[in-house]
């Protein structure tokens, strides 16, 4: 399965993800990232984003442990995973690019703006893939 995950840079971009080489997915406090957080399995790809004034798809990463307690709350209800750092794009994707592509027109990224952790069909991944330059 694929994911994309997202973030404002300016609280943890890609580069310091990159340099940090792995993290846990913390802060999610809306259960439908959070159940999307505990779908996700050890192995799967996940597209890291950032958001704000950038809005942009920026690398990949690769879960490495599955959903336990997020270690920032004591409410039993919130979960993260983590996170390791795999390959930049070769070019950033931005929201524009995302939203004008017809794979990508259906993505929850498109149709649920404020998620911040969601699925990715096969379909919107390979079209990600695309846009920023990869080949599948």
């Amino acid at each position: 399965m694929n994911w994309l995950v997202k973030t404002e840079p300016d609280v943890y971009s890609w580069d310091t993800f990159v340099k940090d080489k792995t993290t846990f997915w913390d802060g999610v406090r809306n259960y439908a990232a959070r159940n999307h957080l505990q779908a996700m399995r050890k192995g799967d790809v996940v597209v890291f984003y950032h958001t704000g004034d950038e809005r942009c798809a920026v690398g990949l990463a690769t879960v490495v442990k599955e959903s336990y307690q997020d270690p920032t709350t004591d409410e039993t209800a919130w979960v993260c995973v983590d996170l390791k750092a795999g390959k930049k794009f070769k070019r950033q994707v931005g929201l524009d690019e995302i939203k004008n592509d017809a794979a990508l027109k259906n993505s929850p990224l498109i149709k649920i703006g404020r998620l911040s952790v969601l699925p990715l069909t096969d379909k919107e991944f390979s079209a990600l893939l695309t846009l920023a330059g990869e080949v599948k």
